[in-house]
């Protein structure tokens, strides 16, 4: 029989204290983690408190974010740094120079209308999840196989087994680990 909300709120509290009775007594300095759980209905939450949310769950570099591009001549896609100079006619030589080799590249840190942008469908954006100082707030593990959801439980049964809080998509072969609390 499946909990409740309210046993498994109860299960994750305790959880959480657990994890900080441990990162206390090995030093580890740690924060108080911000509510994830909505105070109304997800389908009611303001694009601000979606925004706040979206944000606190891939947490990554702010000084810059990946954009998703795809060629409409060869079909290939991928990700690349959101550049303020990309295409514009006297300043970026793309194709002739690449991005990383650029003089005028001029990096767009992510804010928040950049993230309402990407909810809203207007385009695709990333994160870059490692951080300056080489720590990272969240793993993200994607499954590519026929069996991705029998892995993906298996995934999420040894983070249950370890104590490691991870969220699952159903309908993605995608788990979000969040190493910050």
């Amino acid at each position: 029989m499946p909990m409740s909300d309210q046993e498994l709120l109860a299960k994750l509290q305790a959880e959480n204290a657990g994890l900080i009775s441990l990162f206390e007594a090995r030093g580890v300095e740690w924060c108080a983690p911000v509510s994830l759980v909505p105070t109304s209905e997800p389908s009611k939450l303001s694009a601000g408190d979606k925004v706040a949310l979206f944000r606190h769950l891939y947490r990554g570099r702010t000084d810059v974010y990946p954009v998703r591009w795809e060629s409409k001549t060869t079909g290939k896609s991928g990700y690349s740094p959101a550049c303020a100079n990309e295409w514009r006619p006297g300043v970026c030589e793309k194709p002739r120079i690449k991005c990383g080799d650029c003089g005028n590249r001029v990096l767009i840190p992510v804010s928040d209308a950049v993230i309402y942008g990407h909810l809203a469908g207007e385009h695709t954006v990333g994160v870059y999840p490692l951080l300056a100082d080489d720590s990272c707030y969240f793993v993200a593990v994607d499954f590519d196989e026929a069996e991705w959801r029998e892995d993906a439980r298996a995934f999420m049964a040894s983070c249950e087994a370890f104590g490691v809080p991870a969220a699952r998509d159903d309908y993605r072969p995608v788990l979000l680990i969040d190493l910050a609390n």
